[in-house]
């Protein structure tokens, strides 16, 4: 499943930390690091989960990289999700329409 990648990215605190800040504005390893109680290196491997996700992307800047969120990222598993919740009010009104021929 294409948003397996994404799910697994995700079910990580410290990525869906990352993730959040990246959303609020692009920062390069250093800043980001700067805010959390990880080290330059540990942000560095899960920015790269992130990336290989597709959920950020990083852009040259000098002699650093600058990270942002990748919105299209989440396309696949906003999908996937969309047709759960479809799945479950599919369910909910077969049950309510039993229930009214019952009732």
């Amino acid at each position: 499943m294409p948003y397996d990648s994404v799910l697994a990215a995700l079910a990580d605190p410290t990525r869906r930390t990352i993730l959040e800040r990246l959303r609020e504005q692009p920062s390069s390893v250093g800043r980001i690091a700067d805010t959390l109680p990880v080290s330059r290196p540990a942000v560095s491997q899960h920015l790269r989960v992130l990336k290989q996700a597709g959920l950020v992307r990083e852009k040259a800047e000098g002699t650093r990289r600058v990270y942002r969120a990748e919105p299209r990222g989440l396309v696949e598993l906003k999908q996937y999700l969309d047709t759960l919740w479809d799945d479950v009010l599919e369910s909910f009104r077969a049950e309510a329409e039993q229930e009214e021929e019952e009732g």
